[in-house]
């Protein structure tokens, strides 16, 4: 038995995105000043933690939002994981109100190589199988994305992993730049964690 590990899953600030686009997995899409407001008000509620790691998604607006974190916790250097990215999903580049229309689903009637809900939470449990083994009984910070947070988070409630459930946790959940925190209290591979969530 350890001490409980947590992970703090953190959801990128808000994006710059004046084409109104669905930006998925395309390079360049920065933090907006709400967004950078969002990671700084995130960073100061992550001051006073002990923390072991701070990794982020590669994608530029999680670093970002990363870095805000860092600059706080300055004896630490990011961890970029591929982990941590968006899903890959055919609609990058479509026009918001056209996914509005598909309330966000970006799963249905999708083939591979292209994600399914599944298959984002394997990534999510990939990562905090690794995490858990190098930072046992340590606080760490991961920066990564709204669909790949919510589906962790229905699995550790035992909720159905599907795009409908998805969309009932974003109605009440998962703002940019809020923290889902996942307590683990065992090193047991199969332990389901706690999950505690604030907006700071």
């Amino acid at each position: 038995m350890t001490n409980s590990t947590q992970i703090h899953f953190i959801r990128h600030g808000h994006v710059h995105n004046p084409q109104d686009i669905y930006y998925g997995r395309l390079p360049g899409f920065s933090l907006s000043e709400e967004g950078r407001r969002q990671a700084q008000a995130t960073a100061n509620a992550l001051r006073d933690k002990a923390l072991a790691a701070i990794f982020s998604s590669p994608l530029i607006r999680a670093i970002e939002t990363a870095e805000a974190i860092l600059a706080l916790h300055s004896s630490l250097t990011l961890q970029v994981s591929d982990l941590l990215k968006e899903v890959y999903s055919p609609f990058d580049g479509r026009s918001r109100d056209e996914m509005r229309a598909r309330k966000w689903d970006v799963y249905t009637g999708t083939k591979p190589p292209y994600e399914q809900p599944v298959d984002v939470l394997a990534r999510a449990q990939r990562f905090m199988a690794e995490v858990r083994q190098q930072h046992a009984g340590r606080q760490i910070v991961a920066v990564t994305h709204g669909d790949f947070i919510s589906f962790a988070t229905l699995w550790a409630k035992g909720m159905p992993i599907v795009p409908e459930q998805k969309q009932e946790l974003y109605q009440e959940y998962l703002a940019p730049g809020s923290i889902t925190t996942f307590t683990f209290s065992s090193t047991a591979q199969d332990e389901t964690p706690g999950v505690e969530y604030i907006k700071p």
